[in-house]
Order: structure tokens, then C-alpha cells, then sequence
């Protein structure tokens, strides 16, 4: 049986979004937010960024979800000192997950298909992945429903 977010995430997805799209959309809408301009921006990660070789936009939407409740967003704003630790733990279990795959590369995951990546495998790497990125917030008491103070 699918939950909500898994079927938020296959809509979002049929909806032509890619990976790292569909984690700041889930964040967004989490917090009750729209903001297209982000969500955009988000696309330059997709399927290894410039070329399959890159990492996977997992990966790095991953780390904009975990700077959008932490980094600094404005002039009178400061970062959390705790973006690098949180980096540090995602990016250590963004590892383990894909170690099958023999790498954190986009073209390694997708079997080199980045372009037309295989649904079942970055589906489900995706709603991992959204899930282990709300554990380390929840764990950092860090709430995914307010994010940080406009």
C-alpha cells in the first residue's frame, strides 16, 4: 500500500519533475510553501547536473533540502553551524544506499540511463531517501513543517 508521499512523489514525478525537484517540492509543501523559482533551480541537478557522470540529484537535492532549513537566506539571516554535520550524515547514508550501485554517480545508479532513469530504482532511492532526510532533521530537532524563519 502506497502513502501519501509516495503517491505525492509519483504525481510530481508523472508530472515530468525530476529527483531533485521532487524532494524540494516535498520540503515545500511540507512547510505549506510555493516557490517556483527554487524549484527551477533544483532542475540544474538533475540526471548528474551537467553530464550523467555527475552525482545523483538525490544526492544534491538532498543537500538543498538540508540547507533550506539551515543555511542563510538573507542579509540580516545566519546559517546553523550544524549544515555540516547534517551534509555529513546524509551524504554517509546517500553512500550506503547506492553502494549496489558502485557509486554516487548519476550514470552509476541509473545503469548510464540517466536521461530515461529507471522509476523503480530512483523511486524508490527517492522515498528513501525523503525519509532518511526527516530523520535527520526530527534527530537535529529541526521541524520539517515550519522550516527556518523567512
Amino acid at each position: 500500500m502506497l502513502d501519501d508521499t509516495s503517491l505525492t512523489m509519483m504525481r510530481l514525478a508523472g508530472q515530468g519533475y525530476c529527483c531533485s525537484q521532487i524532494l524540494i517540492l516535498l520540503a515545500l509543501e511540507g512547510m505549506g510553501r510555493r516557490n517556483p523559482d527554487l524549484v527551477r533551480a533544483a532542475a540544474g541537478l538533475c540526471h548528474g547536473g551537467s553530464d550523467c557522470d555527475g552525482p545523483c540529484g538525490v544526492l544534491t537535492g538532498g543537500n538543498c533540502l538540508l540547507a533550506l532549513y539551515t543555511a542563510k537566506g538573507h542579509d540580516n539571516d545566519t546559517a546553523d553551524e550544524i549544515l555540516p554535520l547534517l551534509l555529513e550524515e546524509y551524504g554517509e547514508w546517500f553512500g550506503q544506499a547506492v553502494a549496489q550501485y558502485g557509486g554516487i554517480q548519476c550514470s552509476q545508479i541509473t545503469g548510464g540511463q540517466c536521461r530515461t532513469p529507471d522509476m523503480s530504482r530512483c523511486g524508490t532511492l527517492v522515498a528513501a531517501a525523503y525519509g532518511r532526510l526527516l530523520e535527520i532533521l526530527d534527530a537535529h530537532a529541526l521541524d520539517p513543517a515550519t522550516g527556518k524563519d523567512e
